[in-house]
């Protein structure tokens, strides 16, 4: 259909950000105080956003609980990124850290607190003190509901300055001419009407797509919106192999319980009521990395120790910390327990398992946010009036495995960073100019084809084919073999895309239409990832291979990107950067990782 059957709204703004979670506001909130006209263009009511899920805490060296410094902290994270992460993008970060939290707090983030009214921090795993010789408590907390208490302060604070917000608009795809980004095309879920916002700048900040897995941690609505866009117009993702396991989701729901319940001292047994962690990390114990936890949890499972009826599964232990302790510091994780286990955490073990919850994956960005890699395959070159942060981006502060509490930190950290780049930028450019229709014609064309579909397919059988393939074939072990099918089960997936069928044909709260295009999009960051896993032959971080066990610094310790052409995935490679970018501290050498 040509543009002239919708009724278009235009828009112009110095910067459109789309996202509305911890990321999306915080750079929302540096351009509104800033004074630049800001879009904040969302799918969901902002304090619905993924972040308000997150759990545990964000770290940063206070030591308000003991000694600590950022280096240490840096040489935690590239540790647990097992020599995958940008060692000049987790020492910016890192440095950053306590300024962002202290900034976090003067907004009105109600951090739990001390005995001297200090900010209370808790341990968390792969956080340790004097280069791995102990246990820091870095993690900054608000009770276990910690993400949520930041994302209602940014969007307080964000209206206060005047930020403009377009909630429940479907973003359909980026404008492009001649490869620098113009804006971005979005639908009015409440009217029905599309919008064109035009910017100089747009910043995706649409999170992770862990409903691509059968079982996620992640809302409903994490379906990689921004990253397939990215795609689509023939830009890289970048590490999209890494995915990251959570060892503690509910069984049988996925809910998360946060790792902030080990760090109170919660520990996990297998059938035989061992302590098993004590085998596979005889140090950091029950928190060590995430990726070690969930490994270790599926050996067990595998060796005949899990717990339960179908002995699939592993306990948590809560109830020997007291009723107090579990009401003042984890009374999200009691509830959460009660309502999807049917535990009372103060008598008995929660099952967990684990479960996708992180995508270390995504768009490639320098510190700044600025995206890399031009779609004509240059992999260093910035992708003018392009911006991603959050779990959409990576700038890879977390290479093949995030640490715990790390991940509202990056939020915070380069969302900032982003805003004040896109405020230097605005010096020099006045507001963006409405281009030509034609340049958002093929979105629209695209958007059609999937809103008249007629094939006899359903969303829902499509979605749960691509789930189960995923989690059966690109989980927490993987080989030749599984991955080969991997990516067949998904290319078949695909092409089962072509026959679905959509009955809702208006325009106003059309979810058939949205979840279509939510699978759409879910699937083309399936693609790239089975292919990305087997591509790499190698074992690092969370991707976990049994036919090629070893990390392999000689060949492997660099970042996949990843390209979908015509419907064929195109892989390069690009060097880790080891340089920290101070003088401050030394590059950290890559060695075993022993916990």
């Amino acid at each position: 259909m040509p543009t002239g059957n919708y009724k278009i709204q235009h828009h112009q703004h110095d910067v459109v950000v789309v996202g509305a979670g911890g990321a999306g506001l915080r750079a929302c909130l540096g351009l509104a105080e800033a004074g630049l006209s800001t879009a904040c263009v969302t799918k969901v009511f902002p304090t619905r956003s993924h972040t308000v899920a997150a759990q545990g805490g964000m770290s940063a060296a206070l030591a308000n609980m003991g000694e600590d410094d950022w280096r240490w902290h840096m040489y935690d994270t590239v540790k647990g990124s097992d020599w995958l992460g940008d060692q000049e993008a987790i020492s910016f970060m890192c440095k950053e850290a306590p300024s962002a939290v202290i900034e976090l707090e003067h907004y009105g983030v109600p951090f739990s607190r001390t005995g001297e009214g200090k900010i209370y921090q808790r341990a968390f795993g792969g956080m340790t003190t004097n280069f791995g010789q102990g246990q820091a408590q870095r993690t900054c907390a608000a009770a276990d509901r910690t993400g949520h208490a930041i994302l209602h302060t940014l969007y307080q604070q964000s209206l206060k300055h005047n930020a403009e917000f377009f909630i429940e608009y479907f973003a359909i795809d980026l404008i492009m001419e001649d490869g620098e980004c113009r804006g971005v095309l979005a639908w009015c879920l409440e009217t029905g009407e599309l919008h064109v916002f035009w910017a100089s700048q747009v910043i995706l900040a649409t999170g992770g797509y862990g409903r691509a897995y059968f079982s996620a941690t992640s809302a409903h609505t994490c379906t990689g919106d921004g990253n397939a866009m990215v795609l689509r117009a023939g830009l890289p993702l970048q590490d999209m192999e890494f995915v990251q396991f959570h060892p503690t989701g509910v069984y049988g729901s996925g809910c998360l319980i946060t790792e902030g319940a080990r760090g109170e001292g919660g520990f996990l047994t297998n059938a035989d009521g061992e302590r098993f962690m004590e085998r596979y990390a005889p140090n950091a114990k029950d928190l060590a990395s995430r990726d070690v936890v969930s490994r270790s949890m599926t050996m067990e499972i595998r060796a005949g120790r899990g717990v339960g009826r179908d002995e699939d599964h592993i306990y948590l232990h809560l109830e020997h910390l007291g009723a107090d302790i579990l009401a003042e510091r984890l009374p999200g994780i009691s509830e959460t327990a009660r309502i999807f286990a049917g535990v009372d955490v103060c008598k008995s073990p929660i099952p967990v398992i684990p479960t996708v919850h992180y995508n270390m994956g995504g768009i490639p960005t320098n510190i700044h946010g600025e995206c890399m890699g031009s779609a004509s395959g240059n992999d260093k070159e910035v992708v003018p009036g392009l911006m991603a942060i959050g779990e959409a981006g990576c700038v890879s502060v977390h290479g093949a495995n995030r640490l715990g509490s790390n991940s509202l930190l990056d939020l915070i950290v380069f969302g900032r960073a982003s805003a004040r780049r896109a405020v230097e930028n605005a010096k020099t450019k006045s507001l963006a100019k409405r281009g030509n229709n034609a340049l958002f014609e093929p979105a629209i064309s695209r958007f059609d084809h999937m809103r008249f579909s007629e094939g006899g397919v359903s969303t829902a059988s499509i979605r749960l084919k691509m789930q189960r393939a995923m989690q059966s074939n690109c989980a927490v072990f993987r080989n030749q073999q599984v991955l080969e099918e991997g990516v067949h089960e998904i290319d078949a997936t695909i092409d089962l895309l072509s026959d679905v069928g959509i009955k809702d044909r208006s325009m106003i709260w059309n979810t058939d239409l949205v979840e279509a295009l939510e699978l759409e999009n879910l699937l083309s960051q399936a693609k790239v990832t089975v292919h990305s896993a087997l591509a790499r032959q190698e074992s690092r971080g969370a991707h976990a291979r049994d036919d090629f066990p070893d990390r392999d610094d000689a060949h492997w310790m660099s970042h996949t990107n990843a390209r979908l052409n015509n419907g064929l995935v195109g892989l390069s490679y690009r060097p880790v950067v080891l340089e920290t970018g101070t003088t401050e501290v030394e590059t950290i050498a890559p060695k075993a990782r022993v916990y």
